[in-house]
């Protein structure tokens, strides 16, 4: 790992984390009772809380192998989440063995975790860094050592932006990050949305405020303005189940109505 000890995590089980709350949703066991209990709150307020987590999931399955596909052959991950095979390395390097990756997150768990994210294939190569996403330039400075940004990457930013409010600088964050690729890269977006229930939206935002968490759904609206000046590839911005459906991964979910998250994969010009 890039200067990280592993040894010398502290976690803070005093609140709840959105990353062991997604390992919740995932069916994982990398989580504590704080983050179960908001979690079960979450699903009290819409039962396919679960059903996000693994479609979301999927999209990432899927985009990975659309880029691979598309000639990309290094990744720079931001909001990595707790591992869940398969990860995104395995499947870039599946379709290309010297597909290099740098995953980056800033719970502590997901460092003590982080050596299931190294396992690369001899070709190519896997990174860890701790980071928080809004520190931008301390993440590309160690990415930097990993990937060479002179040529083509894909930035992933995956149900990451709604936990950075406007005030806090998301679409300025994801403006520096971009300004960094070399033409030819791609940026993969997804996140969660009030558009089909404000009022739930709306709801599931006091609870994250009340324990002092930042959750911001986005409209569509809102959403595609974080690919302005790219190129979005077809089909644009999209339910996130219904990006390029036909490269697999599809999620059978429970209840009526979209999953309400929307993706998008968009081409640095």
């Amino acid at each position: 790992m890039t200067g990280q000890d592993s040894a010398a995590v502290h976690i803070d089980t005093s609140k709840p984390h959105p990353a062991r709350m997604y390992d919740w949703f995932l069916g994982g066991k990398d989580n504590y009772p704080v983050d179960e209990e908001m979690a079960k709150q979450l699903l009290a307020l819409d039962a396919r809380g679960r059903d996000m987590a693994r479609v979301n999931r999927a999209y990432m399955h899927r985009a990975t192998r659309w880029l691979g596909a598309a000639g990309v052959r290094q990744y720079l991950d931001i909001g990595t989440g707790i591992p869940t095979e398969p990860n995104l390395h395995q499947i870039a390097q599946q379709v290309a063995p010297e597909s290099r990756i740098v995953y980056c997150d800033n719970d502590p768990i997901v460092l003590a975790h982080a050596e299931a994210l190294l396992r690369s294939t001899p070709e190519g190569a896997t990174e860890y860094i701790q980071a928080d996403a809004r520190d931008p330039e301390m993440i590309l400075e160690r990415a930097g050592k990993i990937l060479d940004f002179s040529r083509p990457v894909a930035l992933s930013l995956l149900a990451l932006l709604h936990f950075v409010d406007d005030e806090d600088g998301a679409y300025e964050l994801v403006g520096r990050l971009v300004r960094q690729l070399a033409p030819g890269s791609y940026l993969v977006l997804s996140q969660t949305t009030g558009d089909f229930d404000p009022e739930k939206a709306a709801q599931a935002r006091a609870m994250y405020a009340a324990r002092g968490l930042t959750l911001r759904p986005r409209s569509r609206e809102e959403f595609t303005r974080f690919f302005d000046g790219l190129d979005l590839v077809e089909p644009g911005v999209s339910l996130t189940a219904e990006w390029h459906p036909e490269l697999g991964g599809a999620i059978q979910v429970t209840g009526d109505g979209p999953i309400p998250g929307y993706a998008g994969v968009a081409r640095v010009r």
